[in-house]
């Protein structure tokens, strides 16, 4: 049998990762941060207990980079549904309202993301959050900012605000309340984007997460190869034996 090829063993370590990532999200939302171990992580996306930390140098670290994923994937989801809007406004409030539905919708998680920046690490800089970060400054651009520097950082620390208020144990605040005070700042017709007494297309609240991570086409074999995911941690863990560990 062929040795499989360099292009191909690095298909099958990124899907072995997202696997990782998508198993990290579902648990923390189930569990809590605090009752998810690195090994529950591992058991749940069928890996290799010791390619968690070939990946990652920690729970913190691998939770972070798993909640920016769906917090990227979802507001990319959310953007470029049909009918696709280039509308500056229209896609503002689909911004905010995609973000917020993560906090309605997924408070366990959400509430261990936002506790999570308040630690001593904070905010750990990943690809996962720079494609977040990419799409935001668009919105803001989209939106008519001359200033995109100063209005980025603006709106995520209102974003993040919105969604620590919302999730605050004892003292909640509405989404709706939230949401009108937000499209109030960016003079936002109520009827844009996705309002709260209407259901988004998909809803963040489905159970299946696998469109949120998946690398290529669902489970199939790399094209040409034959080769299924499955066999993604064997090609991830031989990659471990060769490279260094990563540093904690």
């Amino acid at each position: 049998m062929c040795p499989r090829s360099a292009s191909v063993n690095e298909e099958l370590r990124r899907r072995s990762k997202e696997r990782l990532l998508q198993a990290a999200v579902e648990l923390v939302g189930e569990r809590g941060f605090e009752a998810t171990t690195l090994g529950d992580i591992a058991d749940r996306a069928g890996s290799a207990r010791g390619l968690v930390s070939y990946y990652f140098p920690g729970k913190r670290q691998l939770v972070q980079s798993a909640v920016h994923r769906l917090m990227h994937r979802t507001l990319e989801e959310a953007l470029e549904r049909a009918p696709r809007a280039e509308d500056g406004r229209e896609r503002m409030a689909r911004a905010i309202d995609a973000i917020l539905g993560l906090a309605r919708d997924r408070p366990v998680l959400m509430r261990q993301h936002m506790a999570g920046l308040l630690q001593a690490e904070g905010f750990v800089p990943c690809p996962e959050q720079r494609r977040l970060a990419e799409l935001l400054r668009d919105t803001v651009a989209r939106h008519g900012s001359r200033d995109v520097d100063s209005d980025y950082p603006m709106l995520r620390a209102l974003l993040m605000g919105a969604v620590y208020a919302a999730l605050v144990p004892g003292v909640p605040m509405p989404v709706p309340v939230l949401r009108a005070e937000l499209f109030k700042r960016y003079r936002l017709d109520w009827e844009l984007g996705t309002p709260p007494e209407t259901t988004p297309p998909g809803g963040t609240a489905d159970s299946d997460l696998s469109r949120f991570f998946a690398t290529g086409a669902g489970a199939a074999p790399a094209a040409g190869t034959g080769v299924t995911p499955e066999a993604a941690d064997g090609a991830a863990a031989t990659a471990a034996a060769d490279e260094p560990e990563p540093r904690p």
